[in-house]
């Protein structure tokens, strides 16, 4: 039981964000502040390599499902408080950056975790409802090409080495949206429809946003909409540049097997609860119907810290490269990476203008820990 109420903590997040919004004035920052709770936390407690106990399917998917339509009742509450209350602009500010953030967290993570379900409702739901990152299509591009194409050069939500998260976001953000428009243009035309057909899921997308801003504009009017549609840029922004964390430099012979090692694991213990296991991360690209209470912390990886301590540390570039992501990659090169996957490595390294450790490859260990890795 201590298992499957662990994961209630994302309800927690979205509890404290719900109150803010109900006590008004300055507490509309109160959910907002809960991102620094989370990553102080995961930064001074261990890092959680524990195995879940979990068999219920059902008391499993409860928190996934309000994680997933918690971003929806942020929206409407911060459009009441707006209503019945002059905010000023710092007010709107923190409530628009309490509405992004649980968009994010526990947001897009639950609805990762449903949109990968076998079960076509939980699947459909999961989609429709990222329609809070301004999406409602993300999963396809996720589907379709990254867990295909990961860390290969083809693969949007690899970064190459030497990009910066100022790089590599604003790129992330445009090709999740114009992969999956032409992916699911080119399924209408094999079907001998056109590739705008009414059938298009951007046309349900659009509808339902429509009609969600117009709710939120007879609630609290133009100023609700703009601080609104803010944040759900706000989440769609920050959810991309996080996918630099989780495959940042790896790389992979286009064609041959994926394996867990092709992955970043932030086993955080706070993260692993309020995202869902999502940056437990290995075990998802092996099977990616596998439900996230059955993923395994990959112990033989190699761990990397918080995600949120790597988001602060990629916005100094210099930072994320010399403390965080160098020595991990150069493990990772001579430990992990096949020779083709040195290659493209050693490639990169020059591109980005590292310094070139492949020249002591001579020296480095002959054993390789590719097997399962």
């Amino acid at each position: 039981m201590n298992d499957y109420l662990k994961y209630y903590a994302a309800t927690l997040l979205l509890a404290a964000g719900l109150a803010g919004f109900v006590l008004g004035g300055d507490w509309v920052w109160l959910g907002f502040s809960t991102f620094f709770v989370v990553t102080f936390l995961d930064f001074v407690l261990p890092r959680d390599f524990s195995v879940r106990k979990m068999n219920s399917v059902f008391w499993a998917a409860v928190p996934v499902w309000l994680g997933s339509m918690g971003p929806i009742v942020m929206f409407l509450a911060f459009a009441w408080r707006i209503h019945i209350e002059q905010l000023t602009g710092w007010q709107l500010l923190g409530g628009t950056l309490t509405c992004g953030w649980l968009a994010l967290v526990p947001g897009i993570a639950a609805q990762h975790e449903m949109f990968h379900a076998r079960t076509p409702l939980t699947r459909t739901v999961g989609r429709y409802a990222q329609f809070t990152l301004l999406d409602g299509m993300r999963d396809i591009e996720h589907v379709i090409y990254h867990h295909i194409d990961v860390s290969t050069p083809h693969d949007l939500s690899t970064a190459p080495r030497g990009t910066s998260i100022y790089k590599f976001t604003p790129k992330a953000v445009w090709g999740t949206i114009s992969y999956a428009l032409r992916a699911e243009s080119e399924a209408l035309r094999k079907r001998g429809l056109s590739g705008w057909n009414w059938r298009h899921r951007v046309w349900k997308i659009v509808a339902l946003q429509v009609v969600f801003q117009s709710i939120i504009f007879l609630i609290a009017g133009p100023v609700g909409v703009v601080c609104v549609l803010a944040a759900m840029f706000m989440a769609k922004v920050w959810t991309e540049s996080f996918s630099y964390f989780q495959h940042y430099g790896q790389t992979r012979v286009p064609g041959t097997p994926v394996g867990r090692r092709h992955v970043w694991n932030h086993l955080g213990a706070v993260t692993r609860l309020v995202g869902f296991e999502l940056t437990n991360h290995a075990d998802h690209h092996m099977n990616s119907y596998q439900p996230y209470y059955k993923l395994i912390p990959h112990r033989d990886g190699i761990v990397l810290p918080s995600v949120f301590v790597c988001f602060l540390a990629a916005l100094i570039p210099p930072v994320w490269d010399e403390m965080i992501i160098k020595p991990a990659l150069k493990r990772w090169d001579m430990e992990f990476a096949t020779p083709g996957e040195r290659k493209l490595a050693r490639e990169q390294n020059l591109a980005a203008g590292w310094e070139d450790w492949f020249s002591q490859e001579s020296e480095w260990p002959k054993g390789l820990r590719t097997v399962g890795t």
